[in-house]
């Protein structure tokens, strides 16, 4: 469970870095931005919470 949501925090990563410079960089609006944003904060908290559920067992 950690390596995929280590997976997905990379492509979280890399979303972060290529919705705002590419799809919404010509967007004069910042409402697309703030909601890109607002989600991406959500799932970065929901993909850590995964990745941090098993430190108290002893999975490797």
């Amino acid at each position: 469970m950690r390596k995929l949501s280590l997976g997905l925090m990379g492509l979280l990563i890399a979303a972060c870095y290529f919705v705002p410079y590419g799809l919404l960089g010509n967007v004069e609006s910042w409402k697309g931005a703030f909601l890109f944003w607002t989600i991406a904060g959500l799932l970065v908290i929901g993909v850590n919470a995964m990745a941090t559920a098993s430190f108290g067992s002893d999975e490797q």
